[in-house]
């Protein structure tokens, strides 16, 4: 049975889970738990992703994010890949880390109700999961790892440059101070008294809807009508050639910018030109040459392009070298002995 057509678009907002495989644990130790968020911040560096929440529970996750670029899939691909290698050299494992193909439902994230109830659904995870009971003194805010305690509720400079607080107070009407961040935790605290721990945080629909389609969990989507017959409509355009859509919010972003080969492609030819290169000598050049591993080093973090596409592209034999002599080149700190005019052009692009 074919998989189904995976929606992207640019400013699509997605809710991503993902389950460890065989529903075993995928986070250890707190020490997992800072990798996750590590190699998460890495993939929305290189994608343009922006994380409006998340949750790291025992054996899966949650994310809330939306991509200007319509590159979920190969976001998710460069993460679920990295966090499975990085996990398996951490713990001496071997195979896969993570059970079924992930689960993304696109969400009408412009609409406030459904933003905000896939905000509170993934809060109050830990309180459904007995890690906290507001019931009996404790607090959402008391469970660590959340975008709430991790992001939301702390000053500016202590969030994550990738999460979007400013749009998730804006959706329930509250400032960035102190007072709307407590108003936050205080809502969450009040709502996870009042409903059951089963249904904390699930949205009641009405018998009319179809689970099997707009569910936050379940469904392939989590809207309106409306929005789903837009869906509808724009998957039929895919299939008949058309482009995708804009949504507003990715018409209005700074963000909205090329990740993919497109700026991969891009950033070789202006870093060759800054090196006095041209794309024929790179035949002729060893494949630790510091020029092209600095070059590979940029495509690598700042775009979605593969290790295997970069090997082929830069002429480095193969993606284990690619990944090998990244991590010499970031081990060993040689940026003094490039080029001045490509150390310039990768500075103007990455300047850590």
């Amino acid at each position: 049975m074919p998989r189904s057509l995976r929606i992207q678009y640019p400013g699509a907002y997605y809710h991503v889970m993902a389950r460890g495989n065989r529903r075993e644990a995928i986070f250890h130790d707190d020490d997992d738990r800072c990798f996750f968020l590590h190699t998460l911040g890495q993939a929305c560096e290189m994608t343009g992703w922006r994380v409006h929440a998340w949750v790291l529970m025992g054996n899966h996750y949650h994310l809330f994010i939306q991509t200007p670029e319509a590159n979920l899939v190969a976001g998710m691909s460069w993460l679920q890949n990295t966090l499975t290698r990085r996990y398996n050299v951490r713990h001496h494992q071997w195979g896969r880390l993570f059970g079924d193909r992930y689960k993304a439902v696109v969400v009408e994230g412009e609409d406030r109700y459904h933003y905000q109830t896939l905000m509170d659904y993934i809060h109050l995870n830990p309180v459904r999961a007995r890690l906290v009971r507001p019931g009996s003194g404790q607090s959402v805010l008391d469970y660590p790892w959340s975008s709430l305690a991790g992001g939301h509720a702390l000053p500016p400079k202590r969030r994550p440059k990738w999460l979007d607080t400013e749009a998730a107070l804006k959706a329930f009407e509250l400032p960035d101070n102190t007072s709307g961040h407590r108003r936050m935790v205080e809502r969450l605290d009040e709502r996870a008294v009042k409903e059951s721990l089963k249904n904390c945080g699930v949205p009641h629909l009405p018998e009319e809807v179809d689970a099997r389609c707009s569910h936050l969990r379940r469904g392939w989507y989590w809207g309106s009508q409306a929005f789903a017959e837009k869906l509808r409509q724009w998957v039929d355009g895919v299939l008949k050639g058309e482009k995708a859509p804009k949504s507003r919010a990715y018409k209005h972003s700074p963000q909205s910018r090329a990740h993919g080969l497109e700026k991969a492609e891009v950033y070789v030819k202006e870093g060759l030109a800054a090196s006095g290169l041209d794309e024929k000598d790179l035949a002729t050049l060893k494949g630790s040459d510091i020029r092209k591993v600095a070059l590979a080093r940029l495509v690598w973090k700042k775009t979605t392009a593969t290790q295997e596409w970069i090997a082929r592209k830069l002429h480095m034999s193969s993606a284990t070298n690619v990944s090998q002599q990244i991590r010499r080149l970031e081990k060993a700190g040689k940026k003094g002995r490039l080029p001045e005019t490509l150390t310039v052009f990768i500075k103007s692009h990455d300047p850590s």
